[in-house]
């Protein structure tokens, strides 16, 4: 079995961006919180980011915590009420919380285009929960990497990271400032872009070619805006037989993922 740094090291193919380590500096430590133990032990084990500023752990999760990585210098070992009193009301820590290190992000020029390869695009989806599920569908279907905009995407801590289940740590994230300026980059590179929308007359099997390819995903009440989707080569719908209207979000993306990814023909 594979170690924690060997399962959350970067993908191949996966280029640190300019300066050090990475790229930009993605997250502030001395503000945000990851918890949950799959979110915890991914961050630990990732090899782009800082040290913990903090970890709080009980116990027995400490116990598991220095079995792995061994002595860890910000451990601190108390008991769940103490942890659940520094973290936002309702967190379910699992008994492990830490003050995350920076997390270097990966710069778009950095996404090479492969055949069969994918990336995601989200288009102001703003929901923690929403967005921490489709990271982990991302990482779960290999995906090449998630772009999200610098405005209008959550932070990749607290809740989201809980979500995401160590996907935070396990697949390449990209914040930009304009989307539709990104997906110029990305054609400029030999990425095709499609944008899923259920008004569109193709499906998504049908659009696919193999090739590299952008799934923009649009915000669960106004879906794609208009200037994204004038960006994208092509517009296409899941397909819904049962006569539901639309999926959640992160549903959609997963199904999205699953066709982008299987085999043809």
């Amino acid at each position: 079995m594979s170690s924690p740094s060997e399962r959350n090291a970067p993908r191949k193919g996966w280029k640190p961006g300019p300066g050090g380590r990475g790229g930009r500096r993605a997250e502030a430590p001395a503000d945000d919180w990851i918890w949950g133990w799959h979110a915890a032990l991914a961050a630990l084990a990732n090899p782009l980011r800082e040290p913990a500023a903090r970890l709080l752990a009980t116990p027995e999760q400490a116990k598991r915590l220095e079995g792995r990585f061994g002595r860890l210098t910000a451990l601190e070992i108390t008991d769940g009420p103490a942890i659940s009193r520094a973290l936002p009301q309702g967190a379910v820590h699992q008994g492990v919380a830490l003050r995350a290190g920076a997390l270097e992000e990966t710069a778009l020029a950095d996404l090479a285009p492969a055949p069969g390869a994918v990336l995601l695009m989200l288009d102001q989806v703003t929901d923690p929960q929403n967005v921490g599920a489709i990271l982990r569908s991302a990482a779960a279907f290999g995906a090449a990497g998630v772009v999200l905009q610098d405005r209008h995407a959550p932070r990749l801590t607290g809740a989201l990271a809980k979500a995401a289940a160590g996907a935070v740590d396990a697949i390449p994230i990209v914040r930009v400032v304009n989307l539709s300026r990104a997906l110029e980059s990305l054609e400029d590179a030999g990425w095709r872009a499609v944008g899923l929308d259920g008004r569109a007359e193709r499906t998504l099997a049908q659009v696919l070619d193999g090739g590299p390819v952008v799934l923009v995903m649009g915000s669960e009440g106004e879906g794609l805006r208009p200037l994204v989707a004038e960006h994208c080569d092509e517009l296409a719908k899941i397909p819904m037989p049962g006569g539901f209207e639309s999926l959640n979000v992160s549903a959609a993306a997963a199904v999205a993922l699953y066709e982008a990814v299987r085999p043809t023909g």
